[in-house]
């Protein structure tokens, strides 16, 4: 969660190098670096639940699970990128060189809040389309039972998937599959916006 950029240029260099001992984390921007905030309860309990879930699938596979304080960077011709997913997969080898951040995630997810709704939607998933290893980017509200999934097709296009209370949610991805209601598991939703049968 993006709050206020630090408005010195940084290589990813001193960035990354900065992080490993900041007690505040920071998402890296071409050259600037953005202090984030903290999380809600809601948040932080839904992001866990996924990794939970996701670890427990991966278990043995050779797949890793990072929640929360594992960078992605996204680095092209044109663009030099450091984010902290709420919850990110890898199962490519070539991540296993890298003790502070992750290059070929397969699958990332954020959860939603007021504050980052717009960037998580917009500039992050145009950002994490840049690589070429994702193939699903989840987004998971907070506020109601909704979980949307935009899984990259085979002509390079994304498609969505919405999923909402009582469904199952795929991620083909890491083939994986359950019900949306064990992401919100001990978290207090807003039934007056969304029936829980």
């Amino acid at each position: 969660m993006v709050t206020n950029s630090i408005q010195d240029y940084f290589s990813p260099e001193e960035y990354l190098t900065g992080e490993k001992y900041s007690q505040i984390k920071h998402e890296y921007v071409d050259g600037e670096v953005y202090a984030m905030a903290g999380a809600s309860d809601a948040h932080v309990t839904i992001s866990l639940n996924a990794a939970m879930l996701l670890r427990n699938h991966h278990r043995g596979s050779g797949c890793r699970v990072y929640v929360a304080d594992m960078k992605v960077q996204i680095q092209t011709r044109d663009i030099n990128r450091y984010y902290y997913p709420d919850v990110m997969v890898t199962c490519d080898g070539r991540d296993k060189e890298s003790e502070y951040f992750k290059s070929y995630p397969c699958l990332i997810i954020e959860v939603l809040s007021d504050t980052t709704e717009a960037i998580d939607r917009g500039k992050k998933f145009k950002d994490y389309r840049r690589l070429e290893s994702l193939q699903e980017y989840v987004i998971i509200s907070q506020k109601t039972m909704d979980v949307e999934v935009f899984r990259r097709n085979e002509k390079g296009c994304w498609e969505l998937s919405a999923f909402d209370a009582g469904e199952l949610v795929e991620f083909a991805s890491v083939n994986f599959c359950c019900d949306i209601s064990k992401f919100y598991e001990d978290v207090d939703l807003d039934t007056r916006n969304n029936f829980i049968p």
